[in-house]
């Protein structure tokens, strides 16, 4: 069973629904669902991640941020 995918992101960001658009096709190929973490309803999460975001996480270790890197998607969600 794959691990838990979140995506740390924020409304109205351009590059987090890029993303999930490009990320979801990867995730659902391994039985995986992506659940969207909205760091501006977590101030710890919006300071550390403010600007950094997208931040795609795979068992809360981090795969890629600004943009899908889908070769290590595809590697971590194979290796699990």
């Amino acid at each position: 069973m794959p691990g838990r995918l979140e995506l740390y992101t924020r409304t109205g960001c351009h590059l987090c629904t890029r993303m999930l658009d490009e990320a979801r096709p990867i995730a659902e190929r391994h039985g995986a669902s992506i659940e969207l973490v909205d760091i501006d309803d977590d101030p710890a999460l919006a300071a550390h991640h403010n600007v950094r975001i997208p931040v795609l996480l795979l068992d809360g270790r981090e795969i890629c941020h600004h943009f899908l890197d889908a070769e290590a998607l595809e590697r971590a969600l194979g290796a699990g």
